[in-house]
């Protein structure tokens, strides 16, 4: 089972109500302030950190790029722009930890991240 923990600046609720409905009990969901989600991703205690603010990497990712590294993140989506399927793949596939996206994309990229990670 994947443990991920949600951060980021807005609508963390939303987003772990998005995350369960897609991934149902193939994972466990933690909400938490954004320095203890990357300090979870940093320490082992979790798995993946998702975050939403309004342009998709600053508040969303911010302290896990502090934490983690840029290496580590990936923004996802940004104000009037999502990126592709593949893309998304990609940075899964490349072992990236934390992925950050607008709110308002939300429901539209947080199934293909998840359809990679799990």
């Amino acid at each position: 089972m994947k443990r991920i923990v949600v951060g980021g600046q807005i609508d963390k609720q939303r987003v772990a109500d998005i995350i369960a409905k897609v991934a149902g009990d193939k994972v466990t969901i933690e909400i938490k302030s954004d320095i203890e989600a990357a300090m979870a991703i940093k320490t082992g205690t979790a798995d993946f950190y998702l975050g939403a603010c309004n342009t998709g990497g600053g508040g969303a990712l911010a302290m896990a790029i502090a934490l983690l590294g840029m290496n580590q993140c990936a923004t996802v989506s940004m104000p009037g722009n999502i990126r592709s399927e593949a893309e998304i793949k990609a940075e899964v596939e490349a072992g990236k930890k934390a992925y950050g996206f607008t709110a308002q994309h939300a429901e539209e990229v947080i199934p293909v991240i998840l359809k990679y990670l799990l």
